[in-house]
């Protein structure tokens, strides 16, 4: 029988979430993984399988606890008429004062769409499933926001604004400036009427 697990598995997951957020899964070392966890390389592999195993439960600890409490709002009913302005001016505040910082990632599902591990076809999906859960939540927000507006202006909207969001977060790091920029035409998408 195997020594029992000493360490919190969320906590681990969180820490590593950070690493890859940061670096990217190819660029995130196993000595700062090992660094940031609290665990030695072999208590990794015992834990996860391997490094991916590590990043795949860090992709879903990120959609869990970053990316849905920050979509809830726009998804539980009553959807409140401010909400998909409130969260395209969250996503502005985060920018806003991630500039110059470490902490200015943009978004690890963004971030992996664009590196080697995008022809992943587990990651493709989430990726995809990811691109379709914000649309559908910018598209109730919409509605809520422009009750009046038909389905098909609420869905050119919600597709417009999915497009400048998914850049914004694309270009946060080398280009904050340029993704508020982006986030302001999806507030102005928002506001017209």
């Amino acid at each position: 029988m195997g020594r029992p697990q000493e360490f919190d598995t969320a906590q681990v997951v969180r820490a590593a979430r950070e690493v890859f957020w940061a670096e990217g899964f190819q660029d995130a070392a196993m000595p700062d993984l090992e660094a940031a966890t609290g665990l030695c390389r072999s208590s990794i592999y015992h834990a996860f399988g391997s490094k991916r195993g590590l990043f795949d439960a860090a992709i879903t600890n990120y959609l869990d606890e970053v990316v849905r409490p920050k979509l809830r709002p726009l998804m539980t009913d009553p959807v409140a008429a401010s909400a998909v302005t409130d969260y395209l001016l969250g996503l502005r505040a985060m920018i806003e004062k991630a500039q110059g910082s470490d902490a200015s990632g943009g978004c690890l599902l963004v971030n992996t769409a664009t590196s080697a591990l995008a022809a992943d076809p587990a990651l493709r999906q989430i990726i995809a499933d990811y691109r379709s859960e914000l649309d559908a939540a910018l598209l109730s927000g919409l509605r809520a926001r422009h009750p009046h507006k038909s389905e098909a202006e609420l869905a050119k909207d919600s597709h417009t604004c999915t497009g400048l969001i998914i850049a914004a977060l694309s270009i946060t790091k080398a280009d904050p400036q340029g993704a508020l920029s982006y986030l302001d035409l999806a507030l102005a998408t928002v506001a017209s009427r």
